[in-house]
């Protein structure tokens, strides 16, 4: 019914027109889904991770988390962020998407423990957004309770945009990814080498693990934007699987964004 049987060969394949994948995207196809994600970073000559905050958290077990902004008008009344939706795994390594009041600077616990946090975002404001208008006014944070470890941050600088630059995603058990394309950009008068790793097994928690950390591609002397569609979707990537990127740049310091686009398959299909 789908794909390209019986169809005019192709310059690449998955391409954006194919039927099969808008018919996914549409939610047509039963047990699959797309991903589609993108991070950015400021790294310096050692490798990091392609996140806003320096590290993608991978905790062995679930972790109480807390948000909290910088600026009392991110509340439930105020001019900026009225509520937040994040995006990650439970304790039984399960996508779990849980929506919260903001507070302003007073913290606000997560409902559910999170093994894995990969996106969040403002999902309410009390200004229709605009250039000019921040839709969040502060710094928003998510971290460990009681004011522990940054997991995530989202900055209103150079504006509110309301949204989380993880260049990692963890597979959710009991579905599989396939890697459809990427694209890195490097900023100008900088060349980076970046990495795309995987971390199979990452329920494994106890010695030896057998959830070893393996690169799955590496770019080298990048000094502008890099892009790949892979003639067959690349994988498979079992869950519970970390994918992301690392990254660094040849002097001082640089910034690195990605993006990446993933096939997921429910088990039994």
């Amino acid at each position: 019914m789908f794909g390209n049987t019986g169809m005019a060969s192709s310059t690449c394949y998955p391409c954006p027109q194919d039927p099969f994948y808008l018919a996914v995207a549409k939610g047509d196809v039963p047990g699959h889904s797309l991903v589609h994600k993108f991070g950015s970073a400021t790294v310096g000559t050692t490798l990091s991770h392609i996140h806003t905050d320096g590290i993608y958290q991978t905790p062995t077990t679930a972790v109480a988390l807390e948000f909290v902004s910088d600026n009392a008008g991110d509340n439930s009344a105020g001019l900026g962020a009225r509520e937040v939706t994040i995006i990650g795994l439970d304790a039984n390594w399960e996508e779990t998407t849980q929506t919260l009041i903001t507070n302003g600077v007073t913290p606000v616990q997560l409902d559910t423990d999170l093994v894995r946090l990969y996106r969040w975002y403002v999902s309410s404001s009390g200004v229709y957004s605009a250039l000019g208008l921040q839709p969040h006014l502060g710094n928003i944070e998510i971290r460990v309770s009681g004011g522990g470890a940054t997991w995530s941050t989202i900055s209103n600088t150079p504006a509110s945009f309301s949204q989380s630059q993880i260049g990692f995603y963890t597979v959710p058990i009991n579905k599989t990814a396939y890697l459809l394309s990427k694209h890195i950009s490097v900023a100008s008068t900088k060349i980076a080498d970046v990495y795309f790793v995987q971390r199979p097994f990452a329920d494994d928690v106890t010695t030896p693990f057998s959830g070893v950390r393996r690169i799955i591609e590496r770019e080298v002397g990048l000094s502008s934007g890099f892009s790949i569609t892979s003639v067959t979707p690349k994988g498979p990537y079992i869950g519970p699987c970390d994918l992301g990127f690392y990254g660094k740049v040849n002097l001082t310091t640089g910034v690195i964004s990605v993006e990446f686009e993933l096939l997921i398959v429910d088990d039994g299909f």
